[in-house]
C-alpha cells in the first residue's frame, strides 16, 4: 500500500498518514456531505492518497463511523455533579443540541455503534455517575437518561427538520399557509400562528427549554420519591 505520488515536495510536507488524520478528514467530509458522503474513495482524495492506503490505519467504514462518532461526544461537555442533578443534566442537554448543530449528520449515529470508543462510554458513564450522585438509583438513572434523550434527539432531528431557519422564513411560509387555505378550514392552527408563532420575538428554539424543563422537573431520585436506591 502506498500513497500516490503526487511529487517530492508534497511527500515531504505532508504529515505521515495516521488513524486520527483519516478520521479528521472524514468528519470535514461528513460536515459538507454528510454521512453518505463519507467514502473511502473521498477520504483518500481528501487526504490526497490511495484508498487502499487507509486499510493500514482503520479496518473499514464502519471503523471510521465508529470515530466519527467518539469525536462528537468528545466535543459535548462533561457532565458534573457540582450544581446539583437537575442544572447538569440541562447543561449537558445545551452541548448536546449545540454540538449536534454543528454536526448534523450525527443525530442518528450518536447511540448506534456496537463498539463505542473512550470519549462515548466517558460521556454515558459521567451522565450516569451525575444521576446516581443525585440519588437515582440504577433502574431510575436508566430510566432518566433515556428519557431526556429521546427528547433531546427527538426535539433536534424535528428542529432540523423544520422549513425555515429564522423569523423572516418562519413568517413567509406561515403567510403562504394562510394565504393558500380558506381563513376557516384550520382554526386552531391559525390562532396558533397569529396568536404565537407570528408574535415578535418567537423563536421555536425556546420550545427546547419548555419541554426540557417539564421533564426535569417531574423526574425525581428515589430517597424523594420513597424508593430504595440499588
Amino acid at each position: 500500500m502506498r500513497e500516490r505520488n503526487t511529487g517530492k515536495s508534497s511527500r515531504a510536507k505532508r504529515a505521515p498518514l495516521s488513524k486520527e488524520r483519516v478520521v479528521a478528514a472524514a468528519l470535514a467530509l461528513a460536515d459538507e456531505k454528510g454521512e453518505a458522503g463519507v467514502t473511502m474513495r473521498a477520504i483518500a482524495a481528501r487526504l490526497g492518497v490511495e484508498a487502499m492506503s487507509l486499510y493500514n490505519h482503520v479496518a473499514d467504514r464502519e471503523a471510521i463511523l465508529d470515530g466519527l462518532v467518539d469525536v462528537v461526544f468528545e466535543e459535548i461537555e462533561l457532565p458534573v455533579s457540582t450544581g446539583g442533578w437537575k442544572e447538569s443534566m440541562r447543561n449537558r442537554a445545551a452541548s448536546v443540541r449545540a454540538v449536534l448543530r454543528r454536526h448534523p449528520w450525527a443525530l442518528g449515529l450518536m447511540d448506534s455503534r456496537s463498539q463505542p470508543g473512550p470519549a462515548t462510554l466517558r460521556h454515558h458513564n459521567a451522565v450516569l455517575g451525575v444521576l446516581r450522585a443525585g440519588g437515582f438509583s440504577v433502574v431510575m438513572a436508566a430510566h432518566a437518561f433515556s428519557v431526556i434523550d429521546s427528547y433531546l434527539y427527538g426535539f433536534v432531528l424535528q428542529e432540523q427538520s423544520l422549513p425555515f431557519e429564522d423569523s423572516a422564513e418562519l413568517d413567509e411560509v406561515a403567510t403562504g399557509i394562510l394565504r393558500d387555505n380558506p381563513t376557516d378550514a384550520y382554526p386552531h392552527l391559525t390562532e396558533l400562528m397569529m396568536q404565537h408563532a407570528l408574535q415578535p420575538g418567537y423563536r421555536y428554539a425556546d420550545e427546547f427549554e419548555f419541554g426540557l424543563t417539564l421533564i426535569l422537573d417531574a423526574l425525581r431520585p428515589d430517597e424523594v420519591r420513597g424508593g430504595s436506591p440499588r
